[in-house]
């Protein structure tokens, strides 16, 4: 089952997670970050012009700090705050709401 996670992680406007990741990794053109709760958050990295033009090798050293998530060989870095509002970074044109290019990033449970 997919979900829209826009202000599901945010306890009350607050910017602390209420779950943590677990692990992130590259699959099938998306960034899949699976959460503490057995939760996951999907992104394609279409999205994000800096990511679309990685290879899959360096698409998939990404590493995981408690704000977001960082690619070391591609000197990139997207909050969870931020995908939570659909931003996937890189000057991103936001529509009203908040979601980039119309599109929301995706909860799987």
């Amino acid at each position: 089952m997919q979900l829209s996670i826009e202000g599901l992680l945010f306890r009350s406007g607050m910017s602390a997670l209420i779950d943590s990741a677990r692990s992130a990794v590259f699959r099938d053109g998306q960034i899949i970050i699976s959460l503490e709760s057995g939760s996951a958050i999907r992104f394609p990295v279409a999205k994000n012009p800096r990511l679309a033009h990685g290879t899959a090798e360096q698409l998939s050293r990404i590493e995981i700090s408690p704000y977001g998530i960082h690619w070391p060989e591609l000197d990139e870095d997207l909050s969870f705050q931020g995908l939570l509002k659909g931003d996937y970074g890189q000057h991103q044109d936001l529509e009203p709401g908040g979601a980039a290019n119309g599109s929301q990033p995706v909860r799987s449970e």
